[in-house]
């Protein structure tokens, strides 16, 4: 089977595209025959070696999201069968989904939202699922509430407008001008062109403020919070993270089953849609890798293995 893999660490030149055995499933594990796989910053991050070690030597497959189909479901396997449908996500610390096959244990194996396709579903649980935790459990957010998204038009924050949205928010996008009927057509209330205005020097007080791309700080955006307002962040807070009564947080916990089942269910009512800016097959992993770095996609970027 083909594989993106790296042997060092690097830039986009230690990318390789080989042929590997393909994988058993243990008895706990589904064998997923991939038919996309989402790229995310994290995937040049760990090829960079910003990530730390891993917990596989080198070689390292790249890929921590993917979508396909059950080729093989181990023994002991009890909610999928050959065939189904499915969604996969790793640890960060186990990549391994940029290849034409690759194994899942059983619980970070979902099913696949029933009207999209791979290409859509392979983008939901880095993104969506973080967007989802970030807003509903770190930010406790409610109906009426006023939420500021950083990044709006990026992977994360497109989930981010739409999730605030079917919970009831009134939502700002903060994204270049070009990308103004973009996330309006997401569902964004108001837009504030970043290459033109700073939010932070406005007279608008947010709830709650979703840094997608964690290009700001707590005490940049404190300002503009309301009094009890929460500043959420997908990396971690570094400084003050507690202010009165406003605080800075960051992505809670890991996804759950429970999660993708409310990500199914409002992307198969048409209420949350995936945003995809590129298609690459696999042998072009190194251009997908390129395209992310430079921080220009409009929503999700994904690699086709077949």
């Amino acid at each position: 089977m083909k594989a993106v893999l790296i042997n060092k660490y690097g830039h986009n030149n230690v990318v390789e595209i080989k042929d590997l055995s393909r994988p058993k499933p243990g008895p706990n594990e589904v064998l997923i025959r991939v038919r996309a796989a989402s790229v995310n910053p994290v995937d040049w991050k760990i090829r960079e070696g910003m990530m730390g070690a891993m917990s596989e030597p080198f070689p390292i497959v790249l890929g921590r999201e993917c979508a396909g189909e059950v080729a093989e479901a181990g023994a002991a396997v009890k909610r999928f069968k050959k065939g189904d449908q499915v969604i996969a996500i790793t640890d960060v610390r186990r990549p391994g989904y940029f290849a034409e096959y690759a194994v899942a244990p059983e619980q970070t194996v979902y099913p696949k939202p029933l009207n999209i396709s791979f290409e859509e579903a392979a983008a939901i649980p880095i993104a969506g699922l973080t967007a989802l935790r970030s807003l509903r459990d770190a930010g406790e957010i409610s109906a009426g509430k006023k939420v500021l998204v950083i990044g709006a038009a990026d992977g994360v924050g497109h989930f981010g407008i739409q999730i605030a949205k079917v919970l009831g928010a009134e939502v700002t996008a903060v994204c270049k001008g070009a990308n103004t009927d973009f996330v309006k057509g997401l569902g964004a209330d108001k837009v504030i062109d970043y290459t033109k205005e700073d939010f932070t020097k406005g007279s608008e007080r947010y709830d709650i403020i979703f840094d997608s791309v964690a290009k700001r700080t707590f005490e940049e955006c404190r300002s503009v919070l309301t009094p009890n307002g929460i500043y959420i962040r997908t990396l971690p807070n570094e400084g003050a993270t507690e202010e009165g009564g406003k605080k800075a947080k960051t992505v809670p916990g890991g996804p759950t089953p429970e999660d993708m089942d409310w990500m199914k269910a409002r992307i198969e009512e048409g209420r949350i849609r995936v945003a995809i800016d590129k298609v690459y097959p696999l042998d072009q992993a190194r251009e997908a890798l390129a395209y992310s770095e430079t921080e220009k996609a409009r929503g999700k970027i994904v690699l086709k293995a077949a």
